[in-house]
């Protein structure tokens, strides 16, 4: 992207990125500068303007991966998984063990389904960066996702000790417990933050998903009722029950399955 002023012999024009009274030719914007613009882009909402400057990026500078995995993030988030996997994977050509790229694949295949494809990419990372939080909660997803709760569990404990304040670490171990039919030690992990003053409607959700697994339909609804209206509540409520009468891998796939079908938590 260039923002050009035009000059001629006879009269001077401003620089539209001209501070203090500077004139003259506007300079090209270089890597940085559309980086940062992309990342505002990004934040605001803007996916289709974040896109085309991260792309613009990759052209600045084709042999640097940040840009391509920026793109792979946006598009997760704008719901194009199979799209980010290729940018992810370009990136992964520069530099194979590029630690974001790495974590970014992995994300992608679990939202596609794909927890099998994700063993690799999540392997690598680990053997660079084996106490990465946000590694280590990729590795128990992956892990709940084919039905090894326990490794899960491990992991999510694991990251812990590292970042022993992560919500997202919490919320999914007390998930795993769940799926393990655990549920008293679920509640236990997962009650002190979601009841807390500032608590997401994702945290009490989940918890009142814990509690409607359990057959605690008075404290599912209490849960429920905090963010739901009437309708909605019932509904959950009736989709618990049909999830309490599934054998535990089936219960577990629609559980995992309407998780990462949400926008994912890193």
């Amino acid at each position: 992207m260039v923002l050009t002023g035009c000059e001629t012999t006879s009269t001077t024009q401003l620089d539209p990125l001209a501070v203090n009274g500077r004139t003259g030719s506007a300079p090209e914007i270089g890597f940085a500068g559309v980086m940062h613009i992309a990342d505002a882009s990004r934040t605001a909402g803007d996916f289709g303007n974040a896109v085309s400057l991260y792309r613009h990026a990759a052209s600045i500078e084709p042999s640097n991966p940040e840009p391509l995995v920026a793109l792979g993030d946006t598009l997760l988030d704008m719901g194009r998984p199979d799209d980010a996997i290729i940018n992810y994977n370009a990136a992964l050509k520069l530099n194979p063990r590029y630690p974001t790229a790495l974590r970014g694949l992995a994300k992608a295949y679990l939202q596609t389904g794909r927890p099998e494809l994700a063993a690799s990419p999540l392997a690598i990372a680990y053997t660079d960066t084996p106490d990465d939080p946000k590694l280590l909660l990729l590795i128990g997803v992956a892990d709940d996702f084919i039905g090894q709760h326990a490794h899960a569990q491990n992991r999510y404990r694991q990251g812990l000790r590292v970042a022993p304040a992560d919500r997202s670490l919490i919320t999914n171990l007390a998930l795993s417990l769940a799926l393990s039919e655990k549920f008293d030690q679920a509640i236990d992990v997962l009650r002190p933050i979601a009841l807390a003053p500032n608590a997401t409607p994702h945290e009490r959700q989940t918890l009142a998903l814990i509690y409607g697994l359990k057959g605690d339909e008075k404290m599912a609804r209490e849960l429920a009722r905090r963010d739901l209206d009437t309708a909605a509540t019932d509904h959950n409520l009736a989709f618990y029950d049909t999830l309490r009468r599934l054998p535990p891998e089936a219960r577990s796939r629609a559980i995992l399955s309407a998780s990462a079908a949400r926008k994912p938590q890193s």
